[in-house]
């Protein structure tokens, strides 16, 4: 049976390994700084809903690890991040069980995957990731990752309705519809009560956000 200490020894050795692994990678969306914002938000929201801690903390640390690899091919990045978690958590012993916990709530983060969480420390993991969408540094991520991801037809905001009151959102063509295609929509998905607290609080400062843009731009 591993002892707390044990578990802080292992989380320590592997905060140093992914960090380093993400050294020199170029990832304004899913690097090492949100890497890092993720697993501190995880602790937080671990404590308050009194989560496994060393569970929670080792899949926020690995729950992106397939983005180190530059080239995914057509393997999805947590299917990536698994398998690379898996081969870490070997080399530190980390019982079976253990692991298994840890990797469902690796694969359990994804939007794009859709499974369900079926855990406490899982549902943590996911909320303390969407989260890192919401509010001012979602926003800033918003911008440079849709500035990124743009070509020459991309635009700010539709001319006549920015704000997507006549008009479905297309946030492959308008990067503010991205807001109303999918942040706005993530408090919603919130499976804790400290993550659902919080995602009110970092929408709210989005809508205030939005709320100035439309005096600026009228």
């Amino acid at each position: 049976m591993e002892t707390n200490f044990q578990q802080e020894e292992i989380l320590q050795q592997t905060f140093i390994e992914v960090r380093r692994r993400f050294s020199g990678i170029i990832d304004i969306a899913h690097g090492w700084e949100h890497v890092n914002r993720v697993y501190t938000l995880a602790l937080h929201i671990a404590r308050e809903e009194h989560a496994d801690r060393f569970i929670v903390g080792m899949a926020a640390l690995m729950h992106d690890l397939g983005h180190t690899e530059a080239q995914h091919g057509d393997d999805h990045h947590a299917d990536l991040s698994v398998a690379m978690a898996r081969d870490l958590m070997q080399r530190y012993s980390v019982p079976a069980q253990q692991q298994e916990a840890i990797l469902h709530a690796i694969i359990a983060h994804s939007f794009s995957k859709g499974i369900e969480a079926r855990s406490l420390e899982a549902r943590v993991v996911r909320d303390a990731d969407r989260l890192d969408a919401l509010g001012a540094i979602g926003i800033i991520r918003w911008a440079i990752v849709g500035t990124l991801r743009s070509n020459e037809q991309t635009l700010t905001y539709h001319p006549d309705d920015p704000f997507a009151h006549q008009r479905e959102p297309d946030d492959k063509r308008y990067l503010l519809d991205h807001f109303y295609r999918k942040l706005f929509k993530l408090s919603d998905t919130m499976s804790t009560a400290t993550g659902r607290a919080l995602a009110e609080q970092r929408t709210a400062f989005m809508r205030a956000f939005l709320a100035e843009l439309q005096n600026e731009i009228f």
